[in-house]
């Protein structure tokens, strides 16, 4: 697996990602079927699995259910061979999110996530947008205080998990990662990756196979169509790829691979 640094921050992320939304949370998600939570023992299984083909980011959330305390526990002892990126804003409880992007609810959220994540560092912080990108970054000002909580050490490097064009671009203009929607089908956000890499900063993709509903458009390889396609954009930095599959994490390594040797 190839890394790329994320300029700006000297942090060397893996081009794909683990999406660690599965290992805490089976509610009210856009998944085409339904799926049990893994075990603690199928959870390191796949961890050893990514370790093995080069993955170093994992990406979690307190809105992914129980995720960040499951990696903390799974993860002890071996904090420093993986990237941890987590999110604030948003908070998922009794099946519903809720959202608060006032300064204090940012820093106890990302309090908790070092508790969670048994470290006294998180290398990556996004906002988890409701969707008002805008206002979020204009009147809640959060991006000045993970400036803050960055400046204090206790995260390298911050960003917005993004649902609006206009919430990505300026994401790029105040912050160090975007995290935007990129895929065959959806390429709204195409713009936002050209002006993160314009600028420099660190580009990540979610929903690269749009949430597994992409079979429906992509022919008998979706993984392979997707990560093809989403490589084509130089400024992309990690595709995150969501599985509990260890073939599917292994397939999408390997198209990546390809890929960026095409390149």
């Amino acid at each position: 697996m190839i890394n790329k640094i994320l300029l700006g921050t000297g942090i060397s992320v893996s081009q794909i990602g683990l999406g660690t939304v599965k290992f805490g949370r089976n509610q009210k998600m856009n998944y085409p079927t339904a799926f049990s939570l893994p075990s603690d023992k199928e959870i390191l299984t796949l961890l050893d699995c990514a370790e093995e083909l080069g993955i170093n980011l994992l990406d979690t959330a307190p809105a992914y259910g129980t995720s960040e305390e499951r990696l903390g526990k799974l993860l002890n002892g071996q904090r420093h061979r993986w990237v941890l990126c987590t999110k604030a804003g948003e908070e998922f409880m009794n099946g519903e999110s809720y959202f608060d992007f006032s300064a204090s609810s940012l820093r106890k959220s990302i309090e908790r996530s070092l508790k969670r994540l048994h470290t006294d560092y998180l290398d990556i912080v996004l906002i988890h947008s409701n969707g008002e990108d805008k206002k979020i970054i204009e009147q809640d000002a959060v991006f000045s205080t993970l400036a803050d909580l960055k400046q204090s050490g206790l995260i390298r490097a911050y960003g917005m998990s993004t649902k609006t064009l206009e919430g990505g671009l300026m994401a790029v203009d105040h912050s160090d990662i975007v995290m935007v929607t990129y895929n065959p089908i959806h390429t709204l956000e195409q713009s936002v990756i050209t002006h993160g890499k314009q600028k420099n900063k660190g580009i990540f993709i979610k929903k690269a196979l749009a949430s597994g509903h992409l079979q429906k458009i992509a022919g008998d390889d979706p993984v392979h169509t997707a990560i093809h396609f989403i490589f084509q954009q130089p400024g992309v930095s990690s595709i995150i790829i969501g599985t509990l599959n260890e073939t599917h994490l292994k397939h999408a390594v390997q198209c990546a691979n390809h890929a960026l040797t095409d390149l």
